[in-house]
Parts: C-alpha cells; sequence; structure tokens
C-alpha cells in the first residue's frame, strides 16, 4: 500500500461506532491516551509507532460540537506531527453544516470555517456522510469522499413491506431525496409545504400529494428540534394518512426533540448511528438505530487500498 499499513483511531465523540468499524475491518482502534486538562483543553497522545502508515480517525462533529472540534483537530495535529503518511478524517456528522452561505447580512459561513479548520490541522482526505448541502464539498481544497446512507435506510425500510406507501419531503428542499427514495421503494411522492416564522419555528401550510389512506414516510437528513416532523406528521393525519413514520440520516434530537417525537402521531423513528443517541432516546420505544458501520468500513478499506469508493455513493 502506497500510505503504510492502515491505523484506525477514535474521538470521543462516538467510540461505539468506532469499535464497529474496526471489528468489520478486522483491525484493532489505535492505542492512544484522550484526556481533558483541568481547565477542559484537550490532552492527546499518540501510544503506537504511526510513521508512515495510513490514519483515519472517526469523529462525528455532534454534541458538545464544538469540543468534538477541536479535538480532532488537535488529534489531527498529533497525528501529523507523527508523521503518518495520510491522515482522513472520517466525519460521519458534519457538524456546522447548516452555515453554508451568506443568508442575512453578516452572518458567518460556518461550514467553510470549519473546512479551513481541518484542512489547516493537517488532514490530507475526508469522509463524510450526507452532508446538509453536498456543495460543501467544494468548500475543501483536498479530496472528499461523501456517502449516503440511503442504502441503509432504503434496505430496512423495504424489509418492512409497507403498504401503499409514500415518502413525503417535509420541505420543497427535501424534494429530490425524497424521490430518490420513492423511486426505489416503488413509493409515490408527497411534499409538505413548509414556511418559518421569523423566530425559525416551523409552520406547515400545506400536503401537496394525495396522502389518504397511506403509510407515510417523512424523508429528512438532519432531525434536530423535530418541530417540523411533528407538525408534518400532523399534517399528514389531518389528511387522511392511516400511518405515518420518519426516517433521518442524523438524528441530532437536541432541546424538545424528545417530547415532539413522543407526543407526534408518528409510529416509529428511524435513524442511523452518525450520531450516538443516549439517556431517553436509548429508551424509547419509537426510535429504530441502523448501523452505518459497514458502509463507512467498506469505504475506508476502498481508500486504504486506492480503489473505486464510487460504488458506495448510491
Amino acid at each position: 500500500m502506497t500510505h503504510g499499513a492502515l491505523k484506525l483511531f477514535s474521538g470521543s465523540a462516538h467510540p461505539a461506532l468506532t469499535k464497529e468499524i474496526a471489528d468489520f475491518l478486522g483491525v484493532p482502534v489505535g492505542n492512544a491516551r484522550l484526556q481533558r486538562f483541568p481547565d477542559t483543553e484537550v490532552s492527546f497522545q499518540i501510544g503506537d509507532n504511526i510513521r508512515g502508515t495510513d490514519v483515519f480517525v472517526v469523529q462525528p462533529t455532534c454534541r458538545p460540537v464544538d469540543e468534538s472540534l477541536v479535538e480532532l483537530c488537535v488529534m489531527i495535529d498529533a497525528f501529523r506531527r507523527s508523521s503518518a503518511s495520510r491522515i482522513t478524517a472520517v466525519l460521519p456528522y458534519y457538524g456546522y453544516a447548516r452555515q453554508d452561505r451568506k443568508d442575512k447580512p453578516r452572518v458567518p459561513i460556518s461550514a467553510k470555517l470549519v473546512a479551513n479548520l481541518l484542512s489547516a490541522a493537517g488532514t490530507n482526505r475526508v469522509l463524510t456522510m450526507d452532508l446538509h448541502k453536498a456543495q460543501i464539498q467544494g468548500f475543501f481544497d483536498l479530496p472528499v469522499d461523501h456517502l449516503f446512507a440511503a442504502p441503509v435506510i432504503i434496505e430496512y425500510l423495504a424489509r418492512q413491506r409497507f403498504p401503499d406507501l409514500t415518502m413525503v419531503a417535509p420541505d420543497a428542499g427535501g424534494a429530490e431525496r425524497a424521490r430518490a427514495y420513492a423511486k426505489r421503494l416503488g413509493a409515490e411522492l408527497a411534499v409538505v409545504d413548509k414556511r418559518r416564522s421569523d423566530d425559525g419555528t416551523a409552520e406547515v401550510m400545506n400536503v401537496i400529494g394525495d396522502v389518504e389512506g397511506r403509510t407515510c414516510i417523512i424523508q429528512d437528513d438532519i432531525i434536530d428540534t423535530a418541530g417540523t416532523i411533528q407538525k408534518a406528521a400532523q399534517a399528514l393525519v389531518d389528511n387522511g394518512a392511516v400511518r405515518v413514520l420518519a426516517a433521518a440520516v442524523h438524528g441530532v434530537l437536541s432541546g424538545p426533540a424528545f417530547e415532539r417525537v413522543e407526543s407526534a402521531p408518528i409510529e416509529k423513528l428511524i435513524v442511523t448511528n452518525t450520531i450516538p443517541l443516549a439517556g431517553a432516546w436509548a429508551q424509547s420505544k419509537k426510535v429504530v438505530v441502523l448501523s452505518v458501520a459497514r458502509l463507512l468500513g467498506q469505504a475506508i478499506r476502498s481508500i486504504h487500498e486506492e480503489t473505486s469508493v464510487s460504488s458506495l455513493f448510491v
């Protein structure tokens, strides 16, 4: 291999996912000491000799987002200074992706800032999944492999054999994604016309498409406070849907999300493990968590072996 032996390391954000990936690849998780100084600064030391190796570090930049991001940058700096041949940052969830343009006066483009930080730290390559906007790949001046969790979610939904299935986009921006799911599942398509008030809360206005008597699955990339899916689910029921489920790649699930999902007319909430779920979420009977470890592991193996990753971009 042109970049030496494969080494897989984990940050503190999601060690369980890293362990799943390691088991799939048949490699151990790299030996490292990741701690905090008394003032909460990151303390990191690599326990293995990584000179000339191909390093992959798994760290979704999820809650606490700032801590996860700084931790990742510190780790990458350590790998660079320890003479790793190549460093790939594996971000199953890319935090700050929702601020990808100046849509208001005097606001940052945080998605670009994060790309700059990762590059400056010493990242040679990025592997990520379901970016909020695909054009964020262009914020990097280095290779970015952008995976999609669609095969994992679609395989699960296909096994359920839902009758009279309709995929629902929670807003006009998600119509293309929902259409792709609908095509592969042989389902119908509906769109919720959503408008946001000045304070950012979602206001469902209308359902475009016939959902009466049908099983509806609301499909989105991110579920954060769950205000959108709560109101979309209610709108679908009001328009005659007999069953409503929700599916998303990234279960950010912050703030009042738990209460909203539990009180909404949603039968199941399907998410992947790009972000770890804990607390009440881990006990919820509504939540189904699908693993993307195999998909990420296949991509890591292809990158390491310098073979095509394009077959995974479904």
